[in-house]
């Protein structure tokens, strides 16, 4: 790892309540330190909770997150690393049933997607338009992104602050 230093959030959208103090050991395993999570209950899911923890490290601190929660059973997660001036972002998705997905994310907040990724799509799909749709969803993340999309309303019980024009 760089001298970089990035920032990011890791989203823990459910796991079960026995299973929070290890995602905790887990997590601070990565970051170097340990650390404690606010937990709440997560109402679409009985006996499961939720968190989120902001956290600071190194470049490739969101790696090695993901990397350290990758894998277990009925873990739901993001991991997201901030794009810097040095480095490109990075979001990690995990689900029980897909397992993990990485994008590359640019400093708009964009998914990029590489070109031999781009280039592999369209050879499987040759000139199938139904299958070039599929394998860039795939490319995308867009099945994480629809199993997760019912966990993260969780968090719309949060405070919103508006920001309105000005002048």
């Amino acid at each position: 790892m760089t001298g970089v230093r990035v920032r990011g959030v890791l989203f823990i959208h459910s796991a079960p309540k026995a299973l929070c103090p290890h995602v905790e050991w887990a997590a601070g395993s990565a970051l170097d330190r340990a650390v404690n999570f606010n937990w709440n209950a997560q109402p679409v899911l009985k006996n499961s909770m939720r968190t989120e923890y902001f956290w600071e490290g190194s470049e490739g601190t969101g790696a090695k997150l993901a990397s350290a929660l990758r894998g277990w059973e009925h873990l739901r997660f993001e991991v997201t690393e901030d794009p810097t001036a040095e480095s490109d972002g990075a979001r990690w998705m995990h689900t029980p049933d897909l397992g993990i997905h990485y994008s590359q994310v640019d400093t708009a907040g964009n998914i990029v997607i590489p070109e031999d990724r781009v280039r592999y799509a369209m050879d499987v799909a040759g000139s199938d338009a139904f299958e070039l749709h599929r394998e860039l969803k795939l490319a995308l993340g867009q099945a994480w992104d629809d199993e997760l999309e019912v966990f993260r309303h969780a968090s719309d019980e949060n405070q919103v602050v508006w920001l309105h024009r000005a002048g």
